[in-house]
């Protein structure tokens, strides 16, 4: 369980019950955030049997199985997010610049009360370790000496994953509370294809094609991204494909070594050491989840991902030159769930379930030209010229999701841009997000590197 090593414990809290949370509140400092779980036991069991020994025409069968833990601790950073007790607090006021010294003061941070309602992060006092249970078949076949075919199922389950609610205005002490659980669920099935040539004649070459469907209740344990959040009511309200579903993905790889003309040594030398690369990647599309701007709150303080209802008999998608890469989603589609008339709090969530709608795929060929001049016996010269998107094909981010924005529906983004910054536009590459140039999706670019070898 989470621990400091110095300054204010963990909080704890008492009352955590998801059928009835008003009676939540902070435990006596010093108490354990959650037990210590015992027994996790995580046995693993693989199989290979070879049916057929022939050199040329080899036939194996794989299989295995296994549960795999994973630590409760991964979300407990959450609890130093900023205003939340007891790690620090939050203060909310106007006023002119230069601000009074008083104003200026940093809040102090004490513990949520009638008179002073907070905000506190709570994990569940019995919270569990979630796991994974994993399992694969495969059949490989060998195509002579040097290359081989595999086909696998792959399958995995995930319970007791975690995941967040949050609610504002729980009771008089606290205004929010983000609640870890262990409700998150998830499961994964896929059909793996794959073609690999071992170095040979000069040729190396790896293909691989996957047919799969990840389906979950939540992709991410936090509350950071509102459509993964647990919603209190019903435990699979938003089980739906995961942020993270991509159907189809095919990428292949070539690498071939040119065989130098045997005219003299002079020639062997100007001509030999160079070598050819050429990887090709394609995806269809991830899915785009549907969220209501108008709504963001459901009766009972519920914080969530607030989507809307569909309007039977309109078309959701639109297609023409006049939209990026030619399709948009249809702001006519859709209307606001119904509302409750006194407090304007959506009454149920909208019919357009998590993750409803898909964007655009994606396509990219780069490729290399690399040689390497032997200089003396361990002094080498490698050079490399690469290509990235070598045919400048354009790749699309997904379309906005907020309905009711202005730019609902539309692609605002190149799909590098998209992952380096996510659907907001903003650069997240200090979030551990990557430079567009360095990642599928961006326009075509190109490098020349010298390395010296010693």
């Amino acid at each position: 369980m989470p621990q400091t090593l110095s300054g204010p414990n963990f909080p704890a809290v008492t009352g955590f019950d998801l059928q009835n949370l008003a009676s939540l509140a902070l435990a006596p400092s010093g108490t354990s955030p959650y037990k210590t779980t015992y027994g996790n036991v995580a046995p693993r069991l693989g199989l290979a049997y070879q049916l057929s020994q022939n050199q040329a025409w080899q036939t194996i069968v794989r299989g295995g199985v296994g549960i795999f833990y994973d630590l409760a601790t991964s979300e407990a950073g959450n609890a130093a997010e900023p205003g939340l007790y007891p790690f620090g607090a939050a203060a909310y006021g106007g006023g002119t610049f230069p601000l009074t010294p008083a104003a200026a003061a940093p809040p102090p941070i004490t513990p949520p009360t009638a008179t002073n309602p907070g905000e506190v992060f709570a994990v569940d006092p019995h919270l569990r370790l979630p796991y994974t249970i994993e399992w694969n078949v495969a059949l490989e076949q060998a195509l002579g000496k040097e290359q081989g075919i595999s086909a696998s199922y792959v399958g995995a389950s995930g319970r007791r994953l975690l995941q967040t609610a949050a609610l504002l205005d729980l009771n008089p002490s606290l205004g929010y509370a983000s609640l870890l659980t262990n409700q998150g669920s998830s499961d994964y099935n896929a059909l793996q294809i794959q073609f690999q040539r071992r170095l040979s004649h000069g040729i190396q070459a790896l293909a691989s094609y996957s047919w799969s469907h990840s389906i979950d209740t939540g992709s991410a344990g936090s509350d950071a991204l509102t459509s993964n959040m647990f919603v209190l009511s019903a435990a699979n309200a938003n089980r739906g494909p995961s942020d993270f579903d991509v159907r189809n993905a095919f990428s292949a790889g070539i690498t071939w070594d040119l065989a130098a003309p045997h005219f003299n040594a002079f020639m062997n030398r100007v001509l030999g050491g160079w070598s050819l690369q050429s990887l090709f990647q394609a995806r269809s599309a991830p899915p785009v989840d549907v969220s209501d701007t108008n709504l963001y709150e459901f009766s009972g303080g519920l914080y969530t991902d607030v989507r809307p209802d569909f309007i039977p008999g309109v078309p959701i998608y639109l297609y023409g030159s006049q939209y990026p890469a030619g399709k948009a989603f249809n702001s006519a589609a859709f209307t606001n769930p119904p509302v409750d008339p006194t407090t304007g709090l959506p009454l149920r969530q909208g019919n357009v379930s998590r993750n409803a709608l898909r964007g655009f795929g994606a396509a990219q060929w780069d490729f290399a030209v690399h040689r390497t001049l032997p200089i003396h016996e361990t002094l080498k010269l490698d050079f490399r010229a690469e290509a990235f998107n070598l045919v400048n094909h354009p790749n699309f981010g997904p379309p906005n999701g907020q309905w009711g924005s202005s730019l609902f529906g539309l692609s605002a983004q190149m799909l590098g841009q998209s992952l380096n910054g996510g659907s907001t536009g903003f650069s997240n590459s200090g979030g551990g997000a990557f430079n567009p140039l360095y990642q599928i999706g961006g326009p075509r670019s190109m490098q020349l590197s010298l390395k010296l070898i010693f």
